[in-house]
């Protein structure tokens, strides 16, 4: 027999928000995860190639930052991306202790040609809300991540 056990409103609220939006996230994160999976990547490896593509060469720490991954894992991110021939490190101009990523030319090909069935999904499980509701969603979502401080 489940227990109705409360918290008190503000509690209980921010908790069903917390499940709902834990529930939403596992969701996306699956249609999203099977897609890429198709193509031999994993999530953190499509991601540093997606934003490679679409933002150009960073600094591994930006990587990560951006990805929100660890600094350790994301290095073995990339260390499995460069061993594919996907990214490789060049040095950075300005420190010589740091690298930049970067995406190469067979890395372009591959989230190039990935990438639009990949937004194609992502359209699709998220047209279950109207466009209005799309945006209202997304602005409510950065609200709600830009609001808490770690």
């Amino acid at each position: 027999m489940p227990k109705n056990i409360r918290y008190g409103r503000e509690a209980d609220r921010g908790l069903d928000l917390w499940v709902k939006l834990a529930r939403a996230y596992a969701v996306m994160n699956k249609v999203a995860g099977k897609n890429i999976r198709q193509h031999g990547l994993t999530l953190p490896q499509f991601g540093v190639l997606e934003c490679l593509y679409h933002i150009g060469p960073m600094p591994i720490g930006d990587l990560s930052r951006k990805l929100l991954v660890s600094g350790g894992n994301m290095t073995c991110v990339v260390d499995n991306l460069e061993k594919e021939g996907l990214v490789r490190r060049v040095p950075y101009p300005e420190d010589a202790r740091s690298v930049i990523v970067e995406s190469t030319v067979e890395g372009d090909k591959l989230i190039k040609r990935i990438f639009p069935e990949h937004a194609g999904r992502i359209a699709l499980a998220a047209s279950v809300l109207s466009p209005e509701e799309q945006k209202e969603l997304s602005r409510l979502l950065k609200k709600l991540g830009t609001g808490i401080s770690d």
